[in-house]
C-alpha cells in the first residue's frame, strides 16, 4: 500500500467514525426525543419537544452534507495534480519568499468561503429561517460576507508575512519565534478585538436597565471582579438565539448580553448567566485555557519544523518537491486526522470547568435554582437537543448536558457567597 493510500484511508476512517458518532447520536434523539427531561416539565411539552428534535435532525443532515462536500474537496485536492499545479502557479507569479505564502494561503481562503456559501445561505435563510431564529436581510448577509472576509484577508495577510519573515531570517529556530509571534498577536488580538473588529458587525451600547447594571457590578464586585463596560448587542438583527459573553481581558474586560438574552431572562436569571461567566474568570479557566494551547502550540511548532526538514513529507503525498506553504498544508491534513482521537480529551477539559463555574455561579448568587432556570430557557428559545447520545456528548461537547447541569444545580444546596 503506497503512502498516499494509506492516508486517504486514515482520513475515510477518521470521517467514517465521525459519521458513526453522528449516526448514534441521532438515532439516540429519535429513540428518546418524545421523552420530557425531568425538571423541564413546566417549560418544555411535546409540542417543543418534537420542535427540538427536528430542528437536531435538520441541523445535522445540513452538517454530514457539508462534512461530506468539504472532506471530498479536500482529498481532491490534496491527492490530485491540483496541489502541485496550484502551487507551481503560485510560484509563478512572484519570486518573493513572503508574498508567494500570502497569496497561497489568501487564494485559498477565498476559495473556501466562496465554496461554503451555498451552505450559509441554506443554513440562514431555509433551516433558521423555518424555525423562527433567522432575522438576518440579504443585503446584511452579503455585507457581513463581505465585512469578514476582508477582515479576514487582511490578518492573513499580517500573520502570514510576519511569520514567513521569521522563517526565512531563522531557518533553524523559526518553530520558536513563529510561535512566540502568533502568542504575542492572539493576546493583542484579544485586547483590540472589542474595539475594532466587532464593532463592524454589531452595535454595542450601554445597557438599557441602569438597575441592573448596578446589581451586576455589585455581584461582580463580591467575586473581586472588574469589567470595564456592561453593555447589549443588537444580536437580534441577525438571529433570535441568545447568549451573554465576556470579552476582552485585563482592564479592558467588558460584559456583552445579546438582547434577545434581555427579552428572555427575568432578572436574577441573567444575573446567575453572568456568575456563570465570572466564575471562568475567578477560577482561571481564561488563562488556564489559553496557556494549554500556547504549550500546545508551541509542541506543534517544534513538530512541523521536525517534520519540514525530515524533507521526505512532499513523498508522502506522492510528489517529488512542495513549497513551504503546501508542507505545512501536508502537515494540517495529518494532523486533523492524529488529532482527532483527542477531541474528547479537550471537550472533558473544557466540561470540567464549566462545572466549575456551574459551583462558582451557585456560590456566589446563592440561587442554584435561578442558574437551573436560565438553562432551561434557554435550551427551550435555542431548541437545543435535550437528548444527546452520552457517547458523543462525551466525545464532542464542551458543555456538560444541558439536563445533568440542571439536575445537579437543583440537587445543590444554597451555599454561601464567596468571592
Amino acid at each position: 500500500m503506497s503512502t498516499t493510500t494509506l492516508l486517504i484511508a486514515l482520513y475515510l476512517t477518521r470521517f467514517a467514525a465521525a459519521c458513526l458518532l453522528r449516526y448514534l447520536n441521532l438515532r439516540h434523539l429519535r429513540r428518546c426525543g418524545c421523552t420530557v427531561p425531568q425538571g423541564f416539565e413546566d417549560a418544555v411539552d411535546a409540542e417543543a419537544l418534537a420542535k427540538s428534535a427536528s430542528y437536531t435532525l435538520a441541523q445535522s443532515r445540513l452538517a454530514l452534507v457539508d462534512s461530506v462536500y468539504d472532506s471530498a474537496l479536500l482529498i481532491i485536492f490534496m491527492f490530485t495534480p491540483l496541489l502541485p499545479l496550484y502551487d507551481h502557479w503560485i510560484a509563478s507569479l512572484t519570486d518573493s519568499f513572503v508574498l508567494r505564502g500570502v497569496l497561497f494561503m489568501l487564494v485559498l481562503t477565498l476559495v473556501q468561503e466562496v465554496l461554503d456559501i451555498p451552505f450559509s445561505l441554506y443554513s440562514t435563510f431555509r433551516l433558521e429561517r423555518r424555525y423562527g431564529f433567522n432575522t438576518t436581510t440579504p443585503g446584511l448577509w452579503i455585507s457581513d460576507f463581505l465585512k469578514s472576509t476582508l477582515v479576514s484577508a487582511a490578518l492573513t495577510a499580517i500573520v502570514i508575512s510576519a511569520a514567513l519573515l521569521l522563517v526565512r531570517h531563522s531557518p533553524a529556530l523559526w518553530w520558536l519565534w513563529v510561535w512566540a509571534f502568533f502568542a504575542i498577536f492572539s493576546i493583542v488580538m484579544i485586547y483590540v478585538s472589542p474595539y475594532l473588529i466587532e464593532p463592524l458587525f454589531s452595535k454595542f451600547e450601554p445597557l438599557g436597565d441602569p438597575d441592573l447594571e448596578e446589581e451586576i457590578r455589585g455581584m461582580l464586585q463580591k467575586a473581586d471582579l472588574r469589567v470595564k463596560d456592561v453593555q447589549q448587542m443588537d444580536a437580534s438583527r441577525r438571529s433570535l438565539h441568545s447568549n451573554a459573553y465576556f470579552t476582552g481581558i485585563g482592564r479592558v474586560k467588558r460584559i456583552v448580553l445579546y438582547d434577545t438574552l434581555l427579552k428572555q431572562m427575568e432578572r436574577p436569571e441573567v444575573l446567575a448567566i453572568l456568575a456563570h461567566e465570572a466564575g471562568h474568570w475567578k477560577k482561571g479557566h481564561i488563562w488556564k485555557r489559553l496557556a494549554l494551547m500556547e504549550a500546545s502550540a508551541l509542541a506543534l511548532f517544534y513538530l512541523v519544523h521536525q517534520v519540514i526538514a525530515w524533507g521526505g513529507l512532499p513523498q508522502l503525498f506522492g510528489l517529488p518537491e512542495a513549497s513551504f506553504l503546501a508542507q505545512i498544508l501536508m502537515v494540517s491534513f495529518i494532523f486533523s486526522i492524529v488529532s482527532f482521537p483527542l477531541t474528547p480529551v479537550g471537550a472533558w477539559l473544557s466540561r470540567r470547568n464549566e462545572w466549575e463555574a456551574d459551583r462558582f455561579a451557585a456560590s456566589l448568587s446563592g440561587t442554584p435554582e435561578a442558574l437551573a432556570s436560565a438553562l432551561v430557557k434557554l435550551s427551550k428559545e435555542n431548541l437545543a437537543n435535550l437528548h444527546p447520545h452520552p457517547f458523543y456528548a462525551a466525545f464532542y461537547y464542551s458543555h456538560p448536558p444541558v439536563v445533568d447541569r440542571v439536575a445537579v444545580l437543583r440537587s445543590m444546596k444554597v451555599e454561601q457567597t464567596s468571592g
